[in-house]
């Protein structure tokens, strides 16, 4: 389901406002977007070799990393592990240098991602990312790059922070995210026993939210037009209610 730039707030319960019960609205409803790809982490490793078919959907050969989520663990050398892995699929890497707030609030950073074919964005900490990006101009052009088409991953946290609401790492309760996807939450890194290493979560998780376990090296990717599939090593596991069920089940 496509969401608007600025998506409404999470209750904590994971219901959004303004969605009585956590509904949601079918996929036939969603309009056509660029495709999504919600990495478990590892990323830019052997493994994730369907970077490569991230980057054909976007029909070009470059890809814009955005590394605000790797602000506190080393950016520079995220970027040069992308830089290289890219590299050998073709690609290069352009960086939008923004760690901070004033970076995403520069309107020549957010023209390079609204022209960007394809956006990635990476890193371990998903809080600092909602608060750099959270209604800025370098959201709303992602969002605008997005629904015209691009492609748009995030790997590890940064695939969290994407949608609404996100796991909070504090203490995984449910808390505001970007919402570029509503109504689905991501476990990165999720391990095979979910249900023993995410009791609070998945007690959390209310009405309809969609909850997926996504592994590293293991990608959750939205086609255009809504459709959900898996690709990459792991098994994306998808609860609603604490019930475990199939993609079918995604907003």
């Amino acid at each position: 389901m496509q969401t608007s730039p600025s998506s409404s707030a999470s209750d904590g319960r994971g219901k959004a406002q303004g969605h009585p019960g956590g509904s949601r609205s079918m996929k036939g409803s969603c309009p056509v977007t660029g495709m999504l790809g919600l990495i478990g982490g590892g990323e830019f490793t052997a493994g994730c070799e369907f970077d490569a078919e991230l980057l054909t959907a976007s029909g070009g050969t470059e890809v814009v990393v955005v590394p605000a989520a790797a602000a506190f663990s080393n950016p520079a050398k995220m970027l040069a592990t992308a830089t290289e892995w890219f590299k050998g699929l073709g690609a290069n890497v352009r960086e939008v240098p923004v760690l901070q707030r004033p970076a995403a609030l520069d309107p020549a950073n957010a023209a390079i991602v609204r022209a960007a074919r394809f956006i990635y964005l990476a890193g371990s900490s998903p809080l600092h990312l909602r608060s750099v990006l959270k209604e800025t101009p370098l959201w709303e052009a992602l969002h605008a790059a997005w629904t015209d088409g691009a492609v748009v991953a995030g790997a590890g946290e940064a695939a969290t922070a994407l949608c609404d609401p996100m796991v909070d790492p504090r203490g995984g309760a449910f808390t505001m995210g970007l919402g570029l996807v509503n109504d689905l939450s991501v476990l990165p890194h999720a391990e095979r026993d979910v249900a023993e290493g995410h009791k609070r979560t998945l007690q959390l998780a209310h009405g309809t939210l969609a909850l997926a376990a996504v592994p590293d090296a293991t990608a959750l990717i939205r086609d255009p037009g809504g459709a959900w599939r898996t690709a990459g090593q792991g098994i994306v596991r998808v609860f609603v209610a604490g019930v475990e069920r199939d993609l079918s089940a995604l907003p």
